[in-house]
């Protein structure tokens, strides 16, 4: 009798928990700002932060600033801490930093962007849909600026 449990032997992956953690939003200049012809600059700032809670389950959050301006004024400023509590097991190290550096923001993304998106309508704004983010790049692009970061302080050290 064949039974239903899942292989065992290789990695594990389970999402636990998604959540948002903070969340901030500024209008500095409402009122006057709704009177202006809208012709937004928007700018994305993004980072990750991982916490080891027990031997195999971490916390991954996404950071995510959008900054808004009209000129030099700023017509709004959305802040969100997505949080998502994972289970890895069965990792590899270079496997595991790669889950929590990519696969996990990506799971992540996609909830913080709806809540920017809500939270940048009730704020009396058009809606803000943020271009999709290739988190595999980011991750390949962290590990380059590492790696090149060490290349320097040896090179810093030998002289």
């Amino acid at each position: 009798m064949a039974e239903n449990t899942p292989n065992q032997d290789g990695p594990m992956f389970t999402i636990q928990r998604i959540y948002v953690k903070d969340v901030s939003f500024e209008t500095p200049h409402a009122p006057e700002i709704f009177r202006e012809e809208w012709k937004p600059e928007v700018n994305v700032d993004l980072q990750t932060k991982t916490n080891r809670l027990e031997d195999t389950i971490y916390e991954v959050v996404l950071h995510l600033t959008v900054t808004v301006k009209m000129g030099e004024r700023v017509a709004f400023l959305v802040e969100v801490h997505e949080a998502g509590i994972f289970t890895l097991k069965g990792f590899a190290q270079d496997q595991l930093a790669h889950a929590l550096g990519s696969m996990c923001p990506n799971i992540l993304y996609p909830y913080a962007r709806e809540t920017i998106s809500d939270i940048v309508i009730r704020g009396g704004f058009p809606q803000l849909l943020l271009a999709p983010v290739n988190f595999d790049a980011l991750y390949l692009q962290h590990l380059e600026q590492q790696k090149k970061g060490k290349e320097d302080e040896g090179s810093a050290t030998r002289q």
